[in-house]
């Protein structure tokens, strides 16, 4: 009991790095943003289409961010779940976040069926974000540099692979696109892990063990960091409800209809 006063103080739980999660918020801004005017272009207020071009370099790039900076938290924290726990073995805790995650894309696969049809989410972005949790996990074990290596290898290999056609739907979450399918949201796991594993190894060298090695000033209580933070604590919240207020808006203020 006396030996733990003596001892350095562990860094609390609640305890957060104001960059990662404002990198995060501001990845939901933009986010929120690109389906708004989506759901503009949705209801015929707007022109475009959104599935090609800088609209969709733009949607990747968010999508980008947010899978980056997921692999960013997850070193940090497996880190500070051995600080607390001292043990290493963190599986279940991981794949059941994983599944949580996983489970709110299915979810969204059942709405955008019935809203979308044939465009209807089979593989997006929180089925992978939920499937990377899981799969990533022995990657928090190893050295840093057989992430970078992993991630470049899955990176080239779902480029590859995402570039052949082929008539079942059986390999859409690998990354292998079915013939005469689109859909509103795809994010396979070849290349888009290999995302996440990038992030594994820049955050296992920008914290190690969970600790910044980046002299960056305080500035998580100036505006608006402060706001990105905050949305970049409750993402998932966000992501989860802010369609259906989106286009709740446009329905109520006539602008948009169902059918």
């Amino acid at each position: 009991m006396f030996a733990k006063t003596e001892t350095a103080p562990p860094i609390q739980p609640s305890a957060r790095l104001w960059e990662v999660d404002t990198l995060r918020g501001l990845a939901i801004v933009t986010m929120m943003f690109y389906h708004f005017v989506w759901d503009l272009n949705n209801f015929g207020l707007y022109q475009a289409n959104l599935l090609v071009g800088p609209w969709q370099v733009f949607a990747r790039s968010i999508a980008t961010t947010f899978i980056f900076v997921m692999g960013v938290s997850l070193t940090l924290s497996y880190a500070r779940d051995v600080r607390q726990t001292g043990r290493t073995n963190q599986f279940l805790k991981y794949l059941l976040r994983g599944a949580k995650v996983f489970g709110w894309g299915l979810v969204i696969t059942i709405a955008t069926y019935y809203f979308f049809d044939r465009g209807f989410v089979v593989f997006g972005i929180l089925h992978l974000l939920g499937a990377s949790v899981v799969l990533a996990y022995p990657f928090l074990h190893l050295n840093k540099w057989v992430s970078l290596l992993a991630g470049v290898i899955l990176i080239g290999l779902g480029t590859y692979l995402n570039t052949i056609i082929v008539a079942q739907p059986w390999l859409i979450w690998l990354g292998l696109p079915q013939a005469g399918r689109y859909m509103v949201d795809y994010y396979p796991v070849l290349p888009w892990f290999g995302i996440a594993l990038l992030g594994i190894f820049a955050g296992c060298s920008l914290y190690p063990q969970g600790r910044s090695q980046l002299d960056l000033p305080d500035l998580s209580q100036v505006f608006p960091i402060s706001g990105l933070r905050y949305l970049g604590r409750h993402s998932l919240l966000i992501y989860l409800i802010h369609q259906p207020i989106l286009i709740g808006l446009f329905i109520i203020t006539g602008y948009g209809a169902i059918g």
